[in-house]
């Protein structure tokens, strides 16, 4: 049955609508609830069921599309979550959108899923036995330690909260950068240990071992590179090791690229290891309208030519190239994800309302079903959080950096390449012509996933790559101090003095 984890989504109204998305002014959900609340199985469910719920934040399920704007790929002409200020430099301590959002619905998150674990931890009810209660403590800490992870990339230091918060001691200090990776590790361990050991597919939308797996896996690759963009053997060889065991847990590349975010063709994807659930009418989004119609995310120019001719060859070297039809002879996979002026898919067309100001927009996640998207606002494509081709890539990177490019760093990326349609690389790469195609391949596959911001500030490469933006509508402009972000002026303001700015805000 499609999405049967969300049937109960309303649920989360029990949850979120006695929780402000400010820290340090929760409404308790104890007080609320102890008289009325927690007293069954039926109860956790629910609870649960709204924790799941809290992932449906636009900003990281189907607006994760919008994170591709900071980068080279896109521009978002709508300046969403003020991603244009960031593009041109101008992050402070009183910057709203993303510096703000990213800490406030995080810490919104933890505090929802502290209260779960808490009153889980106290349930009483003999309808819950030890090994469920388990089970349930493994998914909410699986969900605490994506949130955490999005802390410590963005910010680093922050507080450390894990237990409800009171009066009394809403005001935290921060902890150090390495606490709160630990802690984000530290649930995963434990989802890890506890979730279920079957594949994503077969679970009904709950997390399950692989997930948490895969998320450790892009914690860990993420945490590995130092300042310098050195990686850690340490921290790769446990990427490796993650990987490893996801490769053998019954996963697959879907034969077609498209159909892993396609509404109709997601239940039961065995490429997909993770996603946000989404059910129209009552949890539908606006992601075709977004995307399909108001242009949202608009790609860069530099993008469209990235994608290589199907001789393996980049566009202009190729003898392939068409300077007359850039879509012909094409990797499949630019159509599958960029469309020119106006959407045209499988038959279907929709010509924007919204100018397209680079001339190009996102397809990747539209539903042709529901031209013309105008007014489209009950998409309900689940957004797919991990999957199994970034696991492959997450394999082939981490290889390449410990062992250099060996027989199964080809295999890896390319069966990557070999889905898309693509001819496999070219033997007898050095490790570092091979880190160069490895990094041109997470930025095709992975396209408007949301993941390209964090690439470049973890090899280490924004500044060379941003500012050397020339086709962009903006004049981007990254520097050293935004490998991390201020820590909002206002949770400044409210700490007492107990929260200080990151260094390079102060």
């Amino acid at each position: 049955m499609k999405k049967n984890l969300y049937t109960i989504v309303a649920a989360s109204i029990l949850l979120c609508s006695s929780c402000s998305e400010d820290l340090l002014d929760k409404n308790p959900l104890d007080q609320i609830s102890s008289t009325t609340f927690w007293k069954s199985k039926a109860d956790l469910d629910m609870a649960l069921t709204a924790c799941y719920g809290i992932l449906q934040n636009d900003m990281f399920s189907y607006g994760s599309p919008n994170w591709d704007v900071l980068t080279d790929n896109g521009y978002g002409q709508h300046n969403y979550w003020g991603s244009q200020a960031i593009v041109r430099g101008e992050i402070s301590p009183s910057s709203g959108g993303y510096i703000t959002d990213v800490y406030n619905n995080s810490y919104s998150a933890i505090a929802r899923l502290n209260i779960f674990l808490k009153q889980l931890a106290e349930y009483g009810g003999n309808d819950v036995d030890a090994e469920l209660k388990t089970a349930y403590e493994a998914e909410a800490r699986f969900l605490r330690g994506f949130y955490y992870y999005q802390l410590y990339f963005c910010y680093g230091a922050v507080p450390l909260v894990t237990e409800p918060l009171t009066l009394e001691n809403q005001v935290q200090p921060k902890a150090s950068a390495e606490q709160i990776l630990e802690q984000s590790l530290s649930d995963l361990d434990f989802a890890i240990g506890n979730l279920a050991d079957v594949p994503y597919y077969e679970n009904g939308g709950h997390a399950v071992k692989s997930s948490a797996e895969a998320l450790k896996a892009r914690v860990l690759l993420y945490a590995a590179y130092d300042e310098s963009g050195t990686p850690d053997p340490e921290q790769l060889t446990g990427v490796k090791a993650l990987v490893s065991s996801i490769i053998g847990a019954g996963y697959a590349l879907d034969p077609a690229y498209e159909n892993v975010f396609r509404d109709g063709s997601q239940d039961g994807n065995e490429e997909i290891i993770f996603s946000i659930k989404f059910l129209a009418p009552d949890n539908a989004t606006p992601m075709d309208q977004w995307y399909g119609d108001w242009l949202v995310v608009s790609p860069l120019q530099n993008l469209v030519d990235a994608y290589e001719c199907t001789d393996g060859l980049p566009w202009g070297v190729s003898p392939l190239t068409n300077p007359d039809d850039p879509k012909a002879n094409r990797d499949p996979r630019l159509a599958k994800t960029i469309y020119f002026g106006h959407v045209a898919i499988e038959g279907n067309e929709h010509h924007p309302s919204n100018n397209a100001p680079t001339g190009y927009g996102v397809a990747k996640f539209l539903t042709p079903e529901l031209m013309p998207y105008g007014y489209s606002t009950q998409s309900q494509q689940d957004w797919v959080m991990l999957r199994y081709g970034e696991i492959l890539l997450m394999y082939a990177e981490a290889q390449n950096e410990l062992s250099g490019p060996d027989a199964s760093v080809y295999d890896a990326i390319n069966q990557v390449r070999e889905r898309a349609g693509m001819p496999p690389l070219d033997p007898g790469l050095s490790k570092e012509e091979m880190r160069q195609r490895i990094r041109q391949e997470r930025r095709i596959e992975l396209a408007f996933e949301g993941l390209r911001y964090y690439d470049l500030k973890r090899w280490r490469i924004a500044e060379t790559v941003l500012n050397s933006v020339t086709d962009g509508i903006l004049t981007y402009n990254f520097v050293e101090r935004f490998y991390l972000w201020p820590i909002p002026q206002t949770e400044i303001d409210k700490s007492q003095g107990q929260l200080e700015q990151n260094p390079d805000y102060q």
